[in-house]
């Protein structure tokens, strides 16, 4: 902020994370200048949000495109941006380019449906010298041009049309995988914690740490970071139950490639939280919270659950949030919401909700 003062800058292009970095501390910076433009990832809200707060005298704008068109195929003149927006939209094709959202049979989806981004028009290169096989891969024939020969730009981003013609960001098409038979989308749930208040920086990640067994990550970044079960009854009051992370990582700083890019690959591997959660102290347990305890244990594979112990921080996800929903109805005949193990997941407290069944049933 201070070199673009001394030299007077009117305009910058900067990656979207160095943007992130500018707006939360210097937001005014940005302001005055007379065009800032920002891309290379998926643009915070809260990071827009401030610079125009800041009052902007000039075009804050929002740019999306890989090296193989000629790095900016689209465009998005950012002037506002509703208070309940989780986006910033990456708008509407340059001059010159085509941009096309596809389904896996190459056809066009309608508005709001997610498909693969190809890109078409003058700024597509020729290929990867020295590759074919890639070039192939990637640079493919273009159906909807008249022009012979004409080539679309495979990105392998996933995006959707908006009602009002510009584009929405959704996230890579490798990092769409699927986690105990549902498809997740990371960038989804990476939008709802970030309109957390207190989430300063959020990633979502799937790992595979232990073979097989693969688990929804998110890293958080706070200011101060809010504890896990606060996060996880925000995400459990606007998401399925398994798009909720199994563990929520706190980090001072998310880690940065030397481009000033995620680098997702140093994410640091979550604690074994079947190890460190576990309560060491003597504990007095009631015969009713024994009885808990001992269906955590069995439904996680532990050894001890104490009765502060979360299950989700001892190794527990959605899928087995649904097994241990099953044991409690065949050990006491009551019927719990899955969603109420996401807001209560502690043997002390799903003990309460088991009892609160069964006195509403003999009440009744």
């Amino acid at each position: 902020a201070r070199k673009l003062r001394e030299v007077g800058a009117t305009t910058v292009l900067l990656t979207t994370a160095l943007f992130h970095e500018m707006a939360r501390e210097e937001p005014g910076a940005l302001a005055a200048l007379r065009n800032a433009f920002f891309g290379g990832d998926r643009a915070d809200p809260r990071a827009v949000r401030n610079v125009l707060a800041a009052g902007p005298k000039g075009q804050l704008t929002n740019l999306y495109g890989p090296t193989e068109a000629t790095v900016c195929a689209t465009f998005h003149a950012v002037e506002s941006l509703a208070p309940d927006a989780t986006a910033v939209p990456i708008g509407r094709p340059v001059a010159r380019a085509r941009l096309y959202v596809l389904d896996v049979h190459g056809e066009p989806v309608a508005p709001g449906v997610p498909g693969e981004v190809f890109i078409g028009g003058a700024g597509v290169g020729r290929g990867y010298p020295g590759h074919p096989a890639t070039t192939a891969q990637r640079f493919v024939p273009d159906a909807f041009s008249g022009v012979p020969g004409a080539r679309l730009y495979r990105t392998g981003d996933r995006a959707r049309w908006r009602q009002d013609g510009t584009l929405d960001f959704v996230g890579r098409v490798d990092a769409q995988v699927k986690v105990r038979g549902f498809r997740i989308e990371p960038g989804e749930v990476e939008s709802v914690l970030n309109a957390h208040p207190s989430v300063r920086e959020a990633v979502v990640v799937v790992r595979e740490d232990v073979p097989g067994d693969k688990r929804l990550v998110a890293y958080i970044v706070g200011h101060p970071t809010p504890d896990a079960s606060v996060l996880r009854a925000f995400l459990t009051e606007r998401l399925p139950a398994h798009l909720v992370p199994s563990a929520f990582v706190p980090m001072a700083a998310l880690p940065m490639t030397p481009g000033g890019k995620l680098d997702r690959k140093a994410l640091p591997v979550p604690e074994q939280s079947t190890a460190a959660s576990v309560t060491v102290v003597p504990e007095h347990l009631t015969p009713f919270q024994q009885r808990v305890a001992g269906l955590f244990r069995d439904v996680l594979h532990v050894e001890r659950a104490g009765l502060h112990d979360d299950f989700f921080a001892l190794g527990g996800h959605s899928l087995l949030a649904t097994q241990l929903i099953s044991r409690l109805r065949t050990t006491f005949q009551v019927e719990l919401p899955l969603r109420g193990l996401f807001t209560a997941s502690t043997v002390a407290r799903v003990t309460e909700l088991v009892e609160e069944q069964l006195l509403v049933r003999s009440d009744g």
